[in-house]
Order: C-alpha cells, then sequence, then structure tokens
C-alpha cells in the first residue's frame, strides 16, 4: 500500500507557492510542474485540530469545507486571533493596506508588519498598496474608518476573486489605478489616529509572481475531494491558495484548503475525476507526491 500524506497548507515563500505535508516536509511548486495525487479509497475527511494540536475527537469534516475542522476545534483556532480581535493587546507594530483582486474589487485590511507582503500573497492581491503602519488597535480603527469612508469591504469570497483573474487589464498601471485613486482619497481623510504613521502610494504587482499573465481562461474549480477520486493537471499559475491546472478538459482551480484533513497518496491515472464546478461563462485568466 502506497505511503499516505496530509497536507497542512500551502504557503508562499520568495521563490513560490509551497505545500506543507504533516511531518514538515515541503513541496516547491514551479511553473509547468506536474501536480498530480489520490485521496486514498475509503478515506474519511476529518478535522485537522487547532492550533497545533490534532482533533480529539477526529471528527469527520465536509468535503467542501474550506476550513477543514469541526465546529470545536474551529472555535478553538479563533480563541487567540488577530482576525477575530482577540488579542488587542498584541504589542506588534501593523499595517494597514488597500488589495485589488481585480477591476472593482478593492479591500482594505491589516496585517503584521513583521510579515511583510505574505498575507497579500495568500489572499491572492494581484496587486496593493500599504496606507500607514502603527499599533494594532490604531490599524483596526484606521480599517473601520476606510471601509465606512471609502466604502471598501475587509473581506472579499475567493469564490469572486477567481471569477475577476480573467478580466486582469494588461498594463501593471492599469491594474495598479483603483488603488491609487482609493490611496489617494484615504489619505484626505480626517480622523486618522495619531499613533499611526502614513505611507506613501507604492503599488506593488503580484501578476508575474502568480503567473497569471497570458494564463488561458479556466473551465471551472473543483468542489471537493472525494475518496479514490484523482487530481492532475500541469501547474500554469498559482494565486493565494488556489492552483490553476492545465489539464486535458481546459484550466481547473483547485483550493489547496481542500486537500487538508484527507489522506492523499500517489496518483494511479493521469485523470482528473473530483468533482468539478464549470463556471457558468468560461473565464479568463487551471519521491512522494510530487
Amino acid at each position: 500500500m502506497a505511503q499516505a500524506w496530509k497536507c497542512s497548507g500551502l504557503r508562499w515563500s520568495a521563490d513560490g507557492p509551497v505545500l506543507l505535508w504533516d511531518g514538515g516536509r515541503r513541496s516547491a511548486l514551479t511553473w509547468g510542474k506536474r501536480v498530480a495525487f489520490g485521496v486514498a479509497e475509503g478515506g474519511v475527511r476529518t478535522c485537522v485540530g487547532a492550533r497545533g494540536h490534532a482533533c480529539p475527537a477526529r471528527v469527520a469534516v465536509p468535503g467542501r469545507s474550506t476550513g477543514a475542522r469541526c465546529e470545536e476545534c474551529a472555535r478553538l483556532d479563533r480563541a487567540h486571533s488577530v482576525a477575530a480581535d482577540t488579542i488587542a493587546d498584541d504589542p506588534r507594530p501593523y499595517h494597514v493596506y488597500l488589495a485589488w483582486f481585480g477591476p472593482g474589487m478593492t479591500k482594505v485590511g491589516v496585517t503584521a508588519v513583521e510579515r511583510g507582503s505574505a498575507r497579500l500573497l495568500e489572499q491572492g492581491a494581484v496587486c496593493f498598496t500599504w496606507l500607514g503602519a502603527g499599533p494594532l488597535m490604531a490599524a483596526r480603527r484606521t480599517e473601520e474608518l476606510l471601509r465606512a469612508a471609502l466604502g471598501v469591504p475587509d473581506r472579499i469570497p475567493y469564490a469572486e476573486k477567481r471569477a475577476v483573474r480573467a478580466a486582469l487589464p494588461g498594463a501593471a498601471a492599469d491594474r495598479g489605478g483603483e488603488v491609487a485613486e482609493l490611496h489617494a482619497r484615504a489619505v484626505a481623510l480626517g480622523g486618522w489616529p495619531e499613533s499611526l504613521v502614513r505611507e506613501p502610494l507604492r503599488v506593488v504587482d503580484h501578476v508575474d509572481v502568480f503567473g497569471l499573465a497570458g494564463v488561458s481562461g479556466a473551465v471551472g474549480s473543483v468542489s471537493e475531494l472525494v475518496a479514490g477520486g484523482v487530481v492532475s493537471g500541469e501547474l500554469v499559475a498559482a494565486a493565494g491558495p488556489d492552483l490553476h491546472l492545465a489539464t486535458g478538459g481546459g484550466v481547473v482551480v483547485l483550493d489547496t484548503r481542500l486537500m487538508s484533513g484527507w489522506e492523499l497518496v500517489p496518483a494511479v491515472s493521469g485523470e482528473l475525476s473530483v468533482p468539478v464546478r464549470e463556471f457558468k461563462e468560461a473565464v479568463g485568466v487551471q519521491d512522494g507526491l510530487f
């Protein structure tokens, strides 16, 4: 019987996307690489636990869940979280940023200064700019100010981000236009916390980092993994947690968060055989396991 592996997520390094596996193994992902794995026959997707601890009950979780956690582990995971505003006393400095994912789709957010642009890569931001830096609560107050004054959200669903990757402008200046406009409006506002140091406009573009330039339209996305199913394709692009895989039926997007909780084995065939949700219109912009 082939050795089974458990995926612990996708991370972005200075050299590009990397898949992490339980036990510390890493698989660097490069354009043109064949990504191929199967889900163990008779397997059940189980909760991945919380904050480095296994789920004591090994609760089965739905195949379409991107969190791969049971209700109790999800609660524990968010019990000490900046996103959930449960660590207001965090002494680290934080950046406030504007991130752009496609035409008409910009969000405001915060991330620890020490993380650099990692959070933006993880979210699949096509381009972004910093707005300022300061204590966490000052960054949070600024985030709320900008949400209200500029009418931009602090969250955008991944499904919406995928849908607009086809329509990205070809020129970096055009991609950064909305961010530049919103930055100008933001710095002109009053009411910023005094402890937040404003930063000048400097748009960082990730199209080349993500490999999105010239990628053909995706025909759909994997909706879930299933026991006995196979994922197989050539990696042509990646953004956030998404891998764009070229298959015999066109480019298909795999959200790598769907891999967590399954026992994965080397693929025994080269055909994609997991459920795929077809896009209503083809969007234009799809040794071990690898």
